[in-house]
């Protein structure tokens, strides 16, 4: 008996790059900093909202790479010259990527109170209904 996949379901035709996709979102990662929520803003619009307290907006970079969006945090340590007794707070790094579903735009960015809310929005899709004719062979 032979592995039934998703890809190779008989009545599922040319899902073969969502079976890709889900493998690629599960290496993504599942470590939990940042801290992050994902709403939905509308019937066709999400926000992504990042906890980034310490980071400053030349700290971030945001990036779309093949339908994944891809967060990055890198903050400089300028602990030179001075003697912490106690670090709690450490100068950290991070990256957390989303996969998007095809027609998911990314729209604006905007940085508030220590959060890093990312908008996105989805077009509204056209309903096709085209008529195959038969001819004889």
């Amino acid at each position: 008996m032979s592995k039934l996949t998703l890809g190779s379901h008989p009545y599922l035709l040319g899902f073969e790059q969502l079976e890709r996709l889900l493998e690629r979102s599960a290496k993504s990662g599942n470590e939990g900093y940042p801290p992050f929520n994902i709403e939905q803003t509308s019937e066709n619009s999400y926000r992504i909202t990042l906890a980034v307290a310490g980071f400053a907006e030349e700290d971030l970079a945001i990036t779309l790479e093949d339908r994944q969006l891809v967060i990055r945090g890198r903050q400089t340590d300028d602990g030179d010259g001075r003697v912490f007794l106690h670090r709690g707070i450490a100068a950290r790094q991070f990256q957390r990527s989303f996969v998007l579903a095809e027609g998911v735009e990314v729209g604006e960015a905007v940085m508030e109170n220590g959060l890093l809310h990312v908008d996105l929005s989805r077009a509204e899709p056209e309903r096709v209904i085209q008529r195959i004719d038969i001819r004889r062979g």
